[in-house]
């Protein structure tokens, strides 16, 4: 076998951009046999669009024989319960970010994925592109050397028709949270997996600009084991939009920024230079390292693909599930900071957040839309 049967669970706009790179060859190790959706008009356009079977539900689909492998794309809040039932069925896993709403939940992914043998892995494609490789053998390397600040700053725009376009969009009953959910997880991810996961976190979140019962804003002061500290800010109210990831460290800093890694050696290393400098004026060499950054990645389908290999010649994930658990924890700690009003302490208390979301979710209003649900894959995604 040179190809792994996947099976897509939900075919809105994340599920059927992905059933457009397999359907078209985007990820040579893999073949698309399998379709699910509990919307019977959204789950005939697409079988009829990529010419394989569909199924009501997920459960029909793990059941059918069909696939050896699901692709999770439904929404946050059914992630778990698919792929735990999927494992168990004795399929592997995709799972579209998050992982989940509550690390609880993510917890139990994890748990289910050892102890079934299965391949689990999670939608976070970012980790293959070329400057976050090259910034992660930079630090794997010790050029950075001790890490004591941290930044993350992503500014994206959503415009209301955005949120209007689904009934589960921005509501804490069908998404769990707003830009913390939704469009934060990439990047704050790969903050975790350069930075690692702070000690504590004070955070601060608003619904600043649109007619949501979610966040679009969110601000959080951290705190690390080390005794570093950072700031994170993530917004979808921001034009023009930008990102930036910086990393400052003794020997170093690195700045990820729109793209493009920028990297800054200090050799005699910031605080030994301050300590030994014999002028108060005195500041230390440093030089801008000139980076050979590979060619592009190959998106979503490279990380389809990986998984098909990692099923079929046991090679390395390139996104573990586990991974994914260090970015669901600071999100859900800057969610519960908020509404307790003060610092939290990482790994983040489970039964506390647990409790929050169930408030939420009960607080949480059947949300109407103007016109019909709108399934329409992100342009910019590749």
């Amino acid at each position: 076998m040179d190809k792994v049967r996947f099976g897509i669970i939900g075919v809105g706009s994340m599920g059927t951009g992905h059933a457009r790179n397999l359907a078209g060859g985007k990820a040579p190790n893999v073949e698309l046999t399998a379709l699910a959706d509990t919307d019977p008009a959204a789950l005939q356009a697409a079988t009829q669009a990529f010419g394989v079977p569909g199924f009501s539900n997920a459960t029909e689909l793990i059941n059918s024989g069909l696939v050896d492998a699901v692709l999770i794309a439904t929404p946050h809040y059914d992630h778990p319960t698919i792929a735990i039932e999927a494992m168990r069925a004795g399929l592997h896993v995709l799972a579209e970010k998050p992982m989940a709403v509550q690390v609880s939940e993510a917890d139990k992914m994890i748990q289910v994925a050892q102890e079934t043998g299965k391949v689990f892995s999670v939608g976070f494609q970012l980790r293959l592109s070329p400057e976050v490789r090259m910034a992660r053998k930079l630090i794997d390397q010790g050029r950075l050397g001790e890490i004591y600040r941290t930044l993350l700053v992503e500014g994206r725009f959503r415009s209301q028709a955005y949120y209007n376009s689904a009934t589960w969009r921005a509501t804490w009953k069908g998404e769990g949270g707003g830009v913390l959910m939704n469009q934060a997880p990439h990047w704050i991810d790969i903050f975790t997996w350069l930075g690692g996961l702070p000690s504590q976190v004070y955070a601060k979140c608003l619904t600043r600009m649109h007619d949501i019962e979610t966040e679009d804003e969110a601000t959080a002061m951290l705190e690390y084991p080390n005794g570093a500290t950072g700031l994170l800010h993530e917004s979808v109210n921001e034009l023009p939009t930008s990102s930036r990831l910086e990393l400052l460290g003794e020997k170093g800093k690195l700045a990820l920024e729109d793209g493009k890694l920028c990297f800054w050696e200090v050799p005699a290393g910031v605080k030994a230079f301050s300590d030994s400098a014999p002028d108060m004026w005195a500041s230390a060499e440093t030089h801008e390292v000139e980076l050979e950054i590979e060619s592009d990645d190959g998106g979503q389908a490279a990380l389809v693909n990986n998984v098909a290999r990692a099923i079929l010649y046991g090679e390395p994930l390139d996104m573990p599930g586990e991974d994914a658990l260090p970015g669901l924890e600071l999100i859900n700690a800057i969610m519960l900071s908020d509404d307790q009003g003060k610092p939290v302490s990482l790994p983040v208390d489970r039964q506390a957040f647990d409790a929050f979301i169930e408030r939420k979710k009960a607080q949480s209003k059947v949300k109407k839309v103007a016109a019909p649900t709108k399934r329409v894959t992100d342009p910019n995604l590749k």
